[in-house]
């Protein structure tokens, strides 16, 4: 769980640091015409999709890793 946390600070940090950084033309177009928001949506949801999957991958792992010390 701590490493969760801290793996979330990280990336919290570092979002706000590439946030302050001056607008680009690219970002400046997207935002003209209102697709900056599907951009910010795919990347929240393939983000989102890739924390469950190692979530539920963490999950049967340590279910495997609990049967296996209980046969030995």
């Amino acid at each position: 769980m701590r490493r969760l946390t801290t793996t979330f600070l990280t990336f919290l940090c570092a979002t706000a640091m590439m946030l302050a950084q001056g607008d680009t033309p690219p970002a400046d177009f997207l935002r003209s015409v209102g697709k900056i928001y599907v951009v910010v949506g795919v990347i929240v949801l393939v983000f989102l999709g890739l924390a469950f999957y190692l979530w539920s991958l963490d999950r049967r792992l340590s279910d495997l890793e609990n049967q296996i010390d209980d046969h030995a």
